[in-house]
């Protein structure tokens, strides 16, 4: 999908609705910006998270749980104090 539009007083940029309808925004979100190779690249928030899970899940073996990990960690350190 390719739309135009244009800077708006004070750099206000205006997303059309019909990007907004199709990346599942509404008035209030948040959204990530991000400049790669002189593009600006919009995210919604919650497909930024899902995108950094995805990242991290890639480097944690398969039935492990980051969670529990740090839970027993931090009663490790606790256990020295």
């Amino acid at each position: 999908m390719v739309e135009t539009t244009r800077l708006g007083s004070g750099g206000r940029l205006v997303i059309p609705a019909a990007i907004r309808r199709a990346m599942g925004l509404n008035p209030g979100d948040e959204v990530v910006l991000v400049i790669e190779d002189g593009e600006l690249r919009v995210f919604s928030a919650r497909h930024a998270a899902r995108r950094a899970q995805a990242l991290v899940r890639r480097h944690v073996p398969e039935g492990r749980s980051l969670v529990d990990a740090l839970i027993a960690e931090r009663r490790e350190e606790a256990s020295h104090e």
